[in-house]
């Protein structure tokens, strides 16, 4: 009788062992990523399934934002960007249905890397390497991007070889997740060289701004035949703008930047069904780069500007239920910011600026100024923000400033309208104080 009970006691014990196992959440494996060329088209497949990248250039933003505006995917710059580990990163994208083009840093000879120094070269591999080691098994990884615009301000084709040893090493350990590589702009030098020193990159990535639309075309006339993604685009760049007298790059308004980043997708994008098999928007967050509303779609607080609105509809062909202010109109003493604004130090002087809004919502305004920043960097590299001066306000009464000028120097006005619903219209008018 005893024997019986034990006999019983181990089998109940091994089948509530068998259910406890099967209970247990399994660790999902990594995604199995293809590209397949069919008569010149490229389709890319994750898990058997095919995907086109609808994504977003991120490094501190708002990546459940992404999913919420039904984007599939993000890319960062780097594996580790000092706020969030690269695994945080992956793991964060995975909780909301997010796929990542992870970023890899690699040396760039205007920042003073040497690919001469061979030392320095395989020490970098040899980093490059435990990166992908740790994170090539995570389900949200898709795409290794190694290294952003290693071509700007370059002479040493020498790098387009460690590009190459680094995307077959990562073959070699990886062999489930494509390479790439992102170039600022496009050439025929650039496509040739990247032809004869990378053949083992799976496709190449563009990254425009204001020329996006010629993209296409640029591809097929400097005989780029494989496959591509945009992994930056957005904002007419600051170097491609009309500029004052005094040499400051005319920002555009929040809704006329909303109409170009349409218009570019539409264009330089999705015209092109056949290579180009997706994008990341940029960039998907906020930074100061000449302006600290030039680039980012987003505000330092985290509202929402009219190109998330653009960006929701290009990803699911419906607008938000709540449409972001546009901007008709913004004025400083009857002048726009393409009128060369000159003040007098000391004056009273009036901005004004006409909103509307879809669904009518109450405006809230903030007005700010900032001095011109004189911390400029090229690439995307860190700028500080300049300090903001003191606002002299004689009255504000909606959309209409008047306030009296600060001391001698080179300034910006910039006005937010906020509806309340977490997204705000933005503009500034550079101006001169004599």
């Amino acid at each position: 009788m005893k024997k019986n009970i034990v006999l019983i006691l181990i089998f109940i014990s091994f089948w509530s062992c068998q259910d406890k196992a099967k209970n247990k959440p399994q660790k999902p494996n990594s995604a199995k990523v293809t590209l397949i060329n069919n008569n010149g088209k490229f389709q890319l497949y994750v898990n058997n399934k095919p995907f086109y990248i609808k994504g977003a250039g991120l490094e501190f933003g708002n990546i459940a934002a992404v999913s919420k505006h039904h984007g599939n995917s993000f890319r960062t710059w780097r594996v580790d960007n000092g706020k969030q580990s690269g695994k945080q990163v992956l793991n964060e994208a995975y909780k909301n249905g997010l796929m990542v083009t992870m970023g890899i840093e690699v040396g760039r000879e205007r920042h003073g890397f040497n690919y001469n120094d061979t030392i320095a070269v395989k020490k970098q591999f040899k980093r490059i390497k435990k990166e992908v080691e740790a994170l090539k098994n995570n389900p949200a990884l898709i795409i290794w991007d190694i290294g952003n615009e290693l071509n700007l301000r370059y002479t040493n084709p020498k790098v387009w070889d460690a590009v190459n040893d680094i995307s077959i090493m990562i073959h070699k350990i990886d062999p489930n997740h494509l390479t790439t590589t992102s170039l600022a702009g496009i050439s025929e030098n650039e496509v040739k060289l990247i032809k004869e020193r990378c053949p083992d990159l799976d496709l190449l990535s563009f990254q425009m701004y204001g020329d996006l639309p010629n993209l296409p075309n640029l591809v097929k006339k400097f005989g780029w035949e494989g496959a591509y993604m945009v992994t930056e685009w957005g904002a007419t760049g600051h170097w491609e703008v009309p500029k004052t007298s005094w040499g400051a790059p005319i920002e555009e308004n929040s809704t006329v930047k909303a109409a170009n980043y349409l218009k570019r997708y539409q264009k330089g994008i999705e015209i092109d069904s056949l290579q180009c098999i997706g994008s990341y928007v940029f960039l998907w967050g906020q930074k100061q780069e000449r302006t600290p509303t030039w680039y980012g779609i987003f505000l330092e607080d985290g509202t929402e500007t009219e190109s998330v609105d653009v960006m929701h509809y290009l990803w699911s062909k419906k607008w938000p239920k709540n449409r972001t202010p546009q901007i008709k109109s913004f004025t400083l003493n009857n002048k726009t910011a393409y009128q060369n604004v000159i003040l007098q130090s000391g004056k009273n002087n009036t901005a004004s600026v006409n909103i509307h809004d879809f669904e009518n919502d109450k405006i809230n305004y903030k007005w700010e100024i900032l001095p011109e920043s004189i911390d400029l960097q090229d690439g995307g590299d860190h700028e500080n923000k300049p300090k903001a001066v003191s606002l002299n306000k004689i009255n504000q009464k909606d959309g209409i400033l008047t306030f009296r000028t600060p001391k001698k120097g080179y300034y910006r006005l910039f006005v937010y309208a906020y509806d309340g619903n977490n997204h705000a219209a933005t503009a500034n008018i550079p101006f001169m104080v004599e």
